[in-house]
């Protein structure tokens, strides 16, 4: 069908007139209804019923109205080879659940024996064939993003939008455009809102420059193991026996994770005011954070910036891929807390936790790495570590040692504070958490391809693409 009639809202509004006064003396009886004193708060609930039972009927009958004419301006199919017409199967219904609720429609099917039933207005009423529209898949994931549980996403969905959607239907549908989101990143299809030109210094004695901050780190997420998995197929084989009916047969069950917990990997790039920020996540292996390093600094042309600065925790393996893909850094700084936290372990172990005199040696060794580098600050550790006595604290001083000889060229405060570049991760650091806040609770654990689909509409939403992929969708001022 093409060039579809329209029907005229005149002559809708018209027969429509008789229902929407029903409603209409619904809403005012309503209203005459409430207790005085309590005019607005007595009848808010009835009226916001009755308004969206309005709402859904005049939509589903809107619908139905161009359906029917649709199918009334064009003529019955005919078979593509025979040239017969089709053989009438009457009307079916068919429901789609809508932002406006569940409407039905009905349209009719035509038959013939070599190529089955066919629904001519179906193409054009929605091709996709869904039952579930976007603006609603948009506003539970909207909303799973902030809750604790899909059935608590269900829950606030159905009190709010007043759509009614089960958790599970909810978790899967939100799984489903999670995994969509993911591969739209990988092919780029989703476009970022910034570039590194767009990253430019407040108040630098140079005009326009342009600086970049990356990090990477790993975050802990709860996983679903086998044990779990094989305790849950009993829950539901015995849950299936007692209801009696004769079921299909279960999928193959995927197998679980080994461990209650593994770690994800966060992709972090960010401007020197954090104006402009841009995150990733993956479950997948060190080898899998650098290739996603790589994949995101090219789609924000981080070689572009006049800077590019990173920032991290000291793990080796964060290192060796900022190293692998990351030939255009200009430094790779060791984040200031993290050196500090090694600093006072080494502390307490060897001073105890409460001494003055290791928090003075403490606070004056992390001052010589922050203004005078790691030169001067290796020969105070040096020196330190001749006046420590007994195994256990010279371990402790080894280990810092160490930690330290294997970061040095990390090291180099003096230079990042002189160039005006940022000391710690901080920035990254918020990431993780902020990333991993939905898949971390009581009770949660994750496939963990679900988990980084979940987690994908959480950066999705942080990196400022949502309306990318719904653009009808209301704009929500942050």
């Amino acid at each position: 069908m093409s060039q579809t009639p329209r029907v005229s809202p005149e002559q809708f509004a018209e027969s429509m007139r008789p229902e929407v006064d029903q409603y209409v003396k619904q809403i005012m009886e309503a209203v005459n209804c409430a207790p005085d004193g309590a005019w607005i708060s007595g009848s808010e609930e009835q009226v916001r019923d009755i308004a969206a039972a309005m709402r859904q009927h005049i939509y589903e009958k809107a619908v139905q109205k161009r359906v029917d004419a649709a199918e009334a301006a064009f003529p019955p199919p005919h078979h593509p080879t025979t040239g017969k017409r089709l053989a009438d199967k009457g009307r079916q219904s068919r429901h789609v659940l809508t932002i406006n609720g569940k409407i039905k429609t009905y349209r009719r099917w035509w038959y013939a024996p070599q190529i089955g039933s066919v629904a001519p207005a179906d193409a054009i009423l929605d091709r996709s064939g869904a039952t579930i529209t976007p603006g609603v898949v948009e506003m539970a994931c909207r909303l799973n993003v902030s809750s604790t549980s899909f059935v608590k996403a269900a829950a606030a969905l159905a009190r709010t939008a007043q759509v009614k959607l089960s958790g599970e239907y909810l978790r899967q549908e939100v799984e489903a455009m999670g995994c969509r989101v993911l591969e739209a990143q990988q092919n780029n299809a989703i476009q970022v809102t910034w570039q590194a030109q767009d990253c430019v210094v407040p108040e630098d004695k140079t005009p326009k420059k342009t600086r970049v901050y990356t990090g990477c780190d790993g975050v802990m997420v709860p996983i679903i193991t086998d044990v779990e998995k094989v305790k849950r197929r009993d829950k539901v084989k015995a849950k299936r026996r007692r209801c009696g009916k004769k079921r299909k047969p279960l999928p193959q069950r995927k197998r679980g994770s080994d461990l209650a917990w593994k770690e994800f990997k966060v992709v972090y790039f960010y401007s020197e005011d954090a104006k402009h920020q841009h995150v990733a996540f993956t479950h997948g292996n060190h080898v899998a954070a650098g290739k996603l390093l790589r994949r995101e600094a090219d789609r924000l042309r981080f070689r572009d910036a006049d800077e590019h600065v990173g920032l991290v925790d000291g793990a080796v393996w964060i290192r060796q891929q900022m190293e692998l893909h990351f030939a255009e850094l200009d430094g790779l700084g060791l984040d200031f807390y993290h050196l500090s936290e090694n600093v006072h372990r080494a502390r307490r172990k060897v001073f105890g936790d409460t001494s003055p005199e290791g928090s003075t040696w403490a606070g004056n060794l992390m001052h010589v790495f922050k203004h005078e580098g790691y030169a001067a600050a290796w020969e105070k550790i040096i020196q330190w570590r001749a006046t420590v006595k007994g195994k256990v604290k010279r371990e402790a001083a080894d280990r810092l040692l160490k930690f330290v000889s294997t970061r040095k060229e990390m090291i180099r405060y003096p230079m990042f504070r002189e160039r005006g570049w940022q000391i710690g991760s901080g920035p990254t650091e918020s990431q993780c958490k902020l990333c991993t806040k939905r898949l971390k609770g009581y009770g949660r654990r994750w496939d963990r391809p679900n988990a980084t689909a979940v987690a994908a509409l959480d950066t999705l939403d942080r990196n400022g693409q949502w309306h990318q992929l719904w653009p009808n969708a209301c704009s929500i001022a942050v």
